[in-house]
């Protein structure tokens, strides 16, 4: 099946470069919110929580794509692994907002929010994220039992060997499915990346007109604002797009799947937005890189010295 083909790469690089990245991040936060929390450190920390969600089970789906989208594992596991990769999704959509708007902040109002910053605000924000975006996913364990007349799945029986994990719906399933499906695109992506576009765009603005800022460090700013909303548009915007299609033609579509690819690879780009984020992770990163340096060139003089 070509949609599995296109699937189970994407899936495995996003994994194997996306884990490692992601816990190194994790390790940083950590231990900088324990030193020193702030805002924007507890924020990201979540966002990397999600990521690594994503990523713990997201070898669910690199099975399933495998075997041809053909669900071979325990029943129990595919609505808990679908709820674990649709819900971090939206709750990554969420923290990517937050920190725009903690950004925006900090920028726009300097001198009042430097008086109301307190973490224990983030703190708050990021138990409304994970809340809001835990229930509104919780559709994935209702649809399964929602009553059903028809013996059909999306227009065709569906065989007995063949077991299909969350793709295929009949008709009443769909009816409530595709209105819930609107109001994620609605409320958990139309809504935040306006939000994210009015804080990033007018972070850029002020900081352009700021003058004592190194230009060095105003283009990496704006550079990190342009390309947070560019991973948001990329990343969330295909699948999110899915829903409206879904919902206008009243059907399950099926490039669903490949949208997915989009917003798969944000646990991915999201450890670069953590590098450019914090100044603490980009320590972290040139000391593991130095680290890494060291043992390979000890490894080579140990090599050198026992071949002469």
């Amino acid at each position: 099946m070509l949609v599995s083909q296109l699937l189970l790469p994407v899936y495995t690089f996003t994994f194997l470069f996306g884990l490692p990245a992601n816990i190194l991040a994790f390790c940083t936060f950590c231990r900088k919110v324990h030193r020193k929390p702030t805002p924007i450190d507890i924020l990201l920390l979540n966002l990397t929580i999600s990521d690594l969600i994503f990523l713990t089970f997201l070898p669910f789906k690199m099975k399933e794509a495998h075997d041809d989208m053909i669900w071979t594992m325990p029943e129990d596991l595919c609505p808990l692994s679908s709820f674990m990769f649709f819900s971090t999704i939206y709750i990554s959509t969420l923290f990517l907002t937050g920190v725009g708007f903690e950004r925006y902040l900090g920028v726009a109002f300097p001198i009042q929010y430097s008086v109301y910053r307190r973490p224990r605000y983030a703190v708050i924000s990021s138990v409304v994220f994970w809340l809001v975006g835990g229930l509104n996913l919780s559709i994935v364990y209702i649809v399964p039992f929602l009553p059903s007349n028809s013996s059909s799945v999306n227009g065709s029986v569906l065989q007995p060997s063949e077991k299909i994990c969350y793709n295929n719906f009949t008709q009443e399933q769909l009816n409530i499915l595709l209105p819930v499906r609107l109001e994620l695109f609605l409320v958990l992506f139309c809504i935040p990346f306006l939000i994210c576009g009015f804080c990033y765009i007018n972070f850029i603005k002020i900081l352009s007109r700021l003058p004592h800022i190194s230009r060095r460090r105003r283009l990496r700013a704006i550079g990190l604002a342009l390309g947070t909303l560019v991973v948001f548009a990329v990343c969330f915007g295909p699948y999110n797009a899915s829903h409206v299609v879904g919902f206008v033609r009243a059907e399950s579509e099926d490039w669903r799947d490949l949208a997915l690819i989009f917003s798969t690879l944000n646990a991915c780009l999201d450890p670069v937005i953590f590098y450019f984020s914090s100044a603490t992770v980009r320590s972290a990163i040139s000391g593991f890189v130095k680290g890494i340096r060291e043992k390979v060139h000890v490894l080579k003089c140990k090599t050198i010295q026992s071949c002469s």
